[in-house]
């Protein structure tokens, strides 16, 4: 019988999905974005691991021996990139006080009804709540009007309206500017002055790659701008640790709180799938000012992000 075909069919099958993998690969190694579809794949880098197997066992199976090599040189890369992330590290200076940060999308405000029993339980001191149109944004302040005395929110319809709920007072900021809201303002912790910010810049829809950098971007400068105060930035940032613009936020200082969940990886959306196969793309991100002890994904019924909730203790700086 002669096998020709059925090899050559294998080295195609091989060689075709490497090549796609590489060029994720390659992009994340030269710390790019890069164009659609590379920024929505790398939103999914650890999940690259089962087309790169499947093109290694094809190249074996096709005795293509160049493949079998430069998919073991992939395979390599991606393994080194899903490792574990460092653990937040924070000043380790006296602590002033204790805090718990809760963040959640619920999705046009679906999410709203199932979102108050969460913030019931877990009785966060903070909470950022992003996709929070009239209705939702109603029930969460009709509901927590004691517990969550002091609020900032961008008012607006589905998707562009997000809210700040907080048992600490608040100074409003103007905010970063993006599609949609993203509120901001100064927390009076204990006698201790802490920037907010709420993340949700557009996410990297085709067509649409760059404006969710620029937005991103945004985020960046409102970091970079005051890294004397301490900060907490939290939301769903549509990008995820293998995103370039997701890395140089981090690369202010910020450190990202949500490995301690108990997986470097664990996936906040989509909420349905996210046991099997997701991304992590809502997170808390911290100054130097904190350190984070604990942290946990949340089920948010009609949703389809997990909320994030974040327990830190802000220091005093050396």
């Amino acid at each position: 019988m002669n096998r020709r075909p059925a090899r050559r069919l294998g080295a195609w099958c091989a060689g075709l999905l490497l090549a796609g993998v590489g060029v994720v690969v390659g992009c994340r190694f030269a710390d790019t974005d890069g164009v659609t579809p590379v920024p929505q794949l790398l939103a999914f880098l650890p999940w690259l691991l089962v087309p790169t197997g499947f093109a290694l066992l094809c190249a074996l199976l096709a005795r293509w021996w160049p493949g079998l090599v430069c998919g073991a040189v992939v395979l390599g890369v991606l393994a080194w990139y899903v490792q574990p992330y460092d653990d937040p590290t924070g000043t380790g200076g006296p602590p002033l006080a204790t805090l718990r940060v809760l963040t959640s999308n619920v999705e046009f405000g679906r999410g709203a009804p199932a979102l108050v029993p969460r913030i019931r339980d877990r009785r966060p001191d903070v909470v950022f709540v992003e996709e929070c149109e009239f209705t939702c944004q109603a029930t969460l302040e009709a509901d927590f009007s004691t517990a969550y005395p002091y609020r900032q929110a961008v008012r607006a319809a589905g998707s562009h309206g997000s809210l700040i709920l907080s048992r600490f007072p608040l100074k409003p900021t103007a905010g970063v500017p993006g599609t949609m809201g993203m509120p901001g303002a100064i927390a009076d912790v204990h006698g201790h002055a802490v920037r907010l910010q709420l993340a949700h810049p557009m996410p990297p829809l085709p067509g649409q790659v760059g404006l969710w950098r620029r937005e991103l971007g945004r985020l960046r400068d409102f970091a970079a701008t005051d890294p004397r105060t301490p900060t907490i930035l939290a939301g769903d940032f549509n990008a995820t640790q293998d995103h370039a613009a997701f890395r140089r936020i981090l690369g202010t200082g910020l450190t990202d709180a949500a490995p301690l969940a108990g997986d470097d990886h664990a996936a906040s959306w989509p909420a349905r799938t996210a046991s099997v196969i997701g991304a992590q793309i809502d997170h808390v991100l911290l100054s130097a000012d904190f350190t984070a002890t604990g942290a946990r994904f949340l089920r948010v019924s009609g949703s389809d992000h997990r909320a994030l909730v974040v327990d830190v203790t802000l220091h005093q700086r050396g």
